[in-house]
């Protein structure tokens, strides 16, 4: 798998143009049904409409909202900072006009929460990988944290949201509410993986009296790298050579047979890897 940092720029405005599909689709078909309001703009469109009785659509308040944050970010951060949010957050609104109402989950919170949350988590990774936003209170924290520079970016958009969905709590209920606390966790957890990659790999760390014989054995049978690296055990005072190892997940176990087949008193440490770039993993052009 390679990984060019260097692609064309169409590539983003298509990650845009899918990612927004899928948010919306999410929201059309699963969070508004149910009245699951998960923070953002859209889900103050969610409450706007329940409350005009469906005359007011998400897509129009979601416009309404967004033009004159954007209007002050031009201001104040200039043409360059706006760049492709812009383009997301007409065309998310676009979806919205455009994709038809539906209940997929047929009232079903669990279902709604969960599934919305992965079509939604995977449309808004792939907008963050196109480098851009879908405005909203993302661009509203920006803004605010210019003036608030003691406080997060991230900070204060969870406040904005969390707002957002305790306002929900007061149109909808608690147990919608409780629903799309659950529903913004499964799309943060969607986003992410689709972010950091979803072929996650393990680092391991070894200490063994048998370095040299357990390095060549994982080099040979699980035909990976090994680095040592040489420490000193405060305790004891002698010099060691600590191995450090990364594999895929399901070699773990092999290594682990490999070291105590030479040292069953040897001490190791496994973690979790998100992304590995090299050789034998993701190959990347980082120049």
């Amino acid at each position: 798998m390679k990984l060019y940092s260097n692609r064309p720029y169409y590539v983003d405005y298509l990650l845009l143009l899918l990612g927004t599909a899928m948010v919306a689709m999410g929201i059309q078909w699963l969070y508004d049904p149910v009245g699951l309001v998960t923070g953002g703009f859209t889900g103050i469109a969610i409450i706007v409409k329940s409350l005009s009785g469906g005359r007011i659509p998400l897509w129009l308040t979601n416009i309404v909202l967004n033009v004159p944050v954007f209007l002050i970010a031009y201001r104040v951060k200039g043409k360059r900072f706006i760049g492709k949010t812009l383009f997301g957050t007409l065309m998310l609104s676009a979806w919205l006009y455009i994709i038809p109402l539906g209940d997929l989950a047929k009232g079903d919170y669990i279902l709604a929460a969960i599934f919305g949350g992965v079509i939604s988590g995977i449309g808004m990774g792939l907008v963050l990988l196109a480098k851009a936003t879908t405005g909203g209170t993302d661009m509203v924290a920006v803004l605010v944290q210019k003036k608030m520079r003691h406080y997060s970016v991230v900070q204060i958009m969870q406040v904005i949201d969390g707002l957002v969905v305790f306002a929900g709590l007061y149109v909808f209920g608690i147990q919608a509410a409780l629903y799309a606390i659950v529903a913004i966790f499964v799309t943060s957890k969607m986003s992410d993986a689709l972010m950091e990659g979803m072929k996650y790999t393990k680092t391991a760390f070894i200490i063994t009296a048998r370095a040299e014989d357990v390095a060549k054995t994982i080099m040979e049978r699980l035909d990976r790298g090994v680095t040592g690296l040489f420490a000193k055990g405060m305790y004891s005072g002698q010099e060691k050579c600590v191995l450090y190892c990364v594999v895929e997940r399901k070699q773990i176990v092999e290594l682990k047979d490999i070291v105590a087949e030479f040292d069953p008193d040897a001490f190791v440490i496994v973690s979790d890897a998100r992304e590995v770039f090299g050789e034998g993993f993701i190959e990347t052009n980082l120049r």
